[in-house]
């Protein structure tokens, strides 16, 4: 059911509860705990030490299925990053067992349909426990470095989301073989239907759970990566201006120098191979070792490098 209010900082937390009573695990997630009384979202959220625009953009977007923030910007990673290893927390300490041990309980043990099933669960499991284990080696190192505003070598968030998904071929599949292929008694019957309606509502808890990594936390991380970069354009340009800019400009060849002139005056790498009578690739060589040597990457930072070290004259450089 996908609902049309949108809650504001001025409602009360009690309100957001008897709404949608799913919003108490992501209370605990986000580290909020009970014995609000009727105080607002904003009062709950300023005394439990938890961003109020970022606690309202996952509940509005969860709630709403397709209510992204206003603004990436005034998105707090690090408090995104508590909800979101807070909820992995959960749900692999939690609800992957305790769905085992409704399945297990409703399952006879001795017959080898139920074991089937059992271990069609674990392989579930697995993939769940491998794909969210990567995202706390990999991802959410990456993404403190950024915050800390360290080195991020190679990795970007890209890499991430061209491979992101939640795995859950396994468990609709999971579902329709305890739907065509387990009758049992009426006592166990009445304990997979309990298992089943749980497994219903994990399917859709993990993929709420995916949307807000896509929707909220990948674009807040793009915006992290997009400062980052110009804080290295700002750098290298720093070092340029305060450090000898000569000395970097020296560390090019005639040549990388020549494509760095043809890049400021605006030309593409054809252009510049018809006018210096080289090939296009080697154009495109001579740019990659340009980045390389100076750690510029986009032209307004080459027209800054030329500028500062005498390839060009700013009144020939069209701002």
């Amino acid at each position: 059911m996908k609902y049309q209010k949108m809650y504001e900082a001025g409602d009360k937390m009690i309100t957001l509860i008897r709404d949608d009573y799913d919003l108490l695990q992501m209370l605990g997630s986000f580290g909020i705990s009970l014995g609000f009384g009727d105080k607002t979202v904003r009062e709950v959220c300023d005394a439990q030490g938890v961003d109020c625009y970022t606690f309202l953009a996952v509940v509005n977007y969860r709630i709403n299925g397709s209510a992204e923030p206003e603004s990436h910007d005034q998105v707090s990673v690090p408090t995104l990053m508590h909800y979101l290893e807070a909820s992995h927390a959960w749900y692999l300490e939690f609800q992957l067992p305790f769905i085992r041990r409704e399945l297990q309980e409703s399952l006879n043990p001795d017959d080898s349909l139920g074991q089937l099933i059992m271990r069609f669960y674990d392989d579930y499991a697995h993939e769940i426990r491998r794909h969210m284990h990567y995202e706390q080696k990999t991802l959410f190192p990456y993404v403190d470095a950024l915050v800390a505003g360290q080195p991020t070598g190679d990795y970007s968030i890209e890499t991430f989301s061209r491979h992101h998904g939640a795995a859950d071929k396994k468990l609709r599949e999971l579902k329709l073989l305890i739907i065509k292929y387990l009758p049992h008694d009426s006592f166990h019957n009445n304990k997979l239907m309990a298992a089943l309606h749980d497994i219903y509502a994990n399917e859709e808890w993990l993929h709420q759970h995916a949307m807000v990594e896509d929707h909220i936390f990948v674009p807040a991380i793009r915006r992290l990566e997009q400062l980052a970069r110009q804080n290295d354009v700002t750098r290298n340009i720093s070092d340029m201006v305060f450090r000898g800019g000569s000395q970097q400009a020296d560390a090019l060849s005639e040549r990388e120098k020549d494509v760095v002139i043809g890049v400021v005056q605006g030309m593409a790498n054809k252009e510049i191979a018809d006018h210096l009578c080289i090939s296009t690739n080697t154009v495109i060589t001579h740019r990659r070792n340009i980045a390389r040597k100076l750690q510029i990457h986009s032209p307004a930072g080459l027209t800054i490098y030329a500028i500062v070290n005498g390839l060009v004259d700013i009144s020939s450089v069209k701002l």
